[in-house]
């Protein structure tokens, strides 16, 4: 009988090794696919989401399990991206294609020079040819149209201004969500708040992805903690030079068409509160995950005058800019 016991004792702890010796594998591998594919964000955001979709999808009905796989799933997420961020941060000049010797976005009155790879020439095509098609005139040596990789960061900003013109400040709006929703498969957004509902790790987990994700937009972030309905929270993203005010030197633009339709984007069509704070003064902005936003009026951003030494559309007899009128 003591043989028995002991056998069926040495074969339970057998089963235990090998069952965590599996699950510790899938995590390195989940990892290893994560560092591997750091160079392309799209690469990271469906890895990230692919496993998330097939734990909730497997676990119905079992709320319990649900939460706690998908939270281990996200921390191995983030601690993939988190590593990803600090890897980029030891090249210097490849971190977030800046070539700024320092590695830094350059100071408040100069231009941050930046040296774009690949996937951020693919992620710069992709928005310019979708925002080209709700574009006004162009100029005449703009006539011919461009191909997929004549696009830079330049050329994007111009298809913004062209957008933003004969359009109000609510149509402006709308076309950046039409834009970011034909990017989407059909469906996306309904499968996002299955997948992220606005929980902590949820707001935690997308403002990891954003680092990595969007700094071909923004430039170099970084997660930070912020207190959200009391509760501190590492939701929180500082973009330290925010790229695409930097190039369009314009108040509107980035109100119109960046924050305000990234904030609704985010809360009425995924779901998840997020609130953006940008700083005209020194070009930062936080982003926010799972803090609701304040209304139009009651938003400082919206009361902001032009900056008239870098906007060439400027009006600066204006106490407020312009493009922020409805």
């Amino acid at each position: 009988m003591c043989l028995v016991h002991n056998n069926d004792s040495r074969s339970r702890k057998i089963t235990k090794v090998k069952n965590c010796f599996k699950r510790q594998t899938k995590w390195t591998l989940v990892s290893f696919e994560l560092n591997l594919l750091s160079v392309s964000p799209f690469c990271v955001c469906v890895l990230c989401v692919w496993p998330l979709y097939v734990v909730k999808s497997e676990c119905v009905g079992r709320e319990e399990q649900k939460q706690r796989e998908g939270k281990i799933l996200s921390m191995a997420a983030i601690a993939s991206l988190q590593a990803i961020h600090l890897n980029f941060g030891r090249r210097g000049s490849i971190r977030c294609g800046i070539s700024e010797p320092s590695g830094e976005p350059a100071p408040v009155g100069q231009k941050t020079r930046y040296n774009d790879g690949l996937a951020e020439r693919v992620f710069m095509g992709l928005f310019a040819r979708k925002m080209d098609k709700f574009g006004g005139s162009k100029k005449k040596n703009e006539m011919k149209e461009k191909g997929f990789w004549d696009y830079d960061y330049e050329s994007f900003v111009e298809v913004s201004k062209r957008v933003m013109q004969g359009r109000s400040r609510t149509q402006q709006q709308e076309v950046v969500r039409e834009v970011l929703l034909s990017m989407l498969p059909p469906g996306a957004p309904e499968q996002f708040r299955k997948l992220f509902p606005p929980t902590k790790w949820a707001a935690e987990f997308n403002a990891a992805l954003t680092v990595p994700f969007f700094h071909w937009l923004v430039g170099p972030s970084q997660v930070i903690e912020v207190e959200v309905n009391g509760v501190k929270q590492r939701s929180g993203v500082r973009i330290k030079k925010c790229r695409y005010l930097e190039n369009s030197g314009c108040v509107g633009m980035c109100v119109n068409m960046c924050k305000i339709p990234t904030q609704d984007f985010f809360t009425n069509e995924f779901g998840l509160p997020l609130t953006m704070n940008p700083n005209f003064d020194d070009m930062s902005c936080e982003m926010i995950y799972g803090q609701a936003p304040p209304a139009f009026e009651d938003d400082p951003a919206t009361r902001q005058p032009c900056l008239a030494d870098i906007c060439s559309m400027s009006n600066p007899s204006s106490p407020v800019c312009p493009k922020l009128h409805a």
